[in-house]
């Protein structure tokens, strides 16, 4: 009986101890995966006017239309220092062509159409040395230009 006893006792204390399991939840994720890869012939078109009007805007230093080319999201965050920096990182007297195109995907699932410029005068491979990404809405407002320069 003593046997039984202890046997039981030792069950019931490794049953103590073990570890309940748990079922996996399944989290939504709101990110589209179907994404285009390129823009079609008339975004581009349009994406790249605006582009080139905000540019000659910025190098005229015309507040006022840069201002009305910029989305209602990207308003407030730009200030003069903004524009100010801006100038200073893309040379003017140098032409720019569209290197690539596509859709940015944001942290809240949204992606938008997106180009990026490239010198002409600049022949580095396999990448250029600079590029200027520009972000759009679909109306063809600029949410934002971020150029980089490659360093070593």
């Amino acid at each position: 009986m003593k046997k039984i006893a202890i046997i039981l006792s030792l069950v019931a204390l490794q049953l103590s101890f073990a570890q309940k399991v748990k079922t996996a939840e399944v989290i939504k994720d709101n990110r589209t995966t179907e994404q285009k890869l390129e823009l079609d012939k008339k975004q581009k078109e349009l994406f790249n006017g605006k582009f080139e009007q905000f540019i000659a805007a910025l190098k005229a230093s015309d507040k006022v239309v840069m201002a009305s080319m910029i989305s209602d999201k990207t308003k407030s965050k730009v200030t003069d220092k903004v524009y100010d920096k801006l100038a200073q990182d893309i040379n003017f007297n140098r032409k720019l062509m569209i290197y690539k195109t596509g859709y940015q995907s944001f942290m809240t699932g949204e992606n938008f159409p997106m180009i990026q410029y490239k010198y002409v005068d600049d022949k580095t491979k396999p990448d250029p040395k600079e590029v200027i990404t520009a972000i759009f809405e679909e109306d063809g407002k600029i949410m934002g230009i971020k150029p980089y320069k490659q360093t070593k």
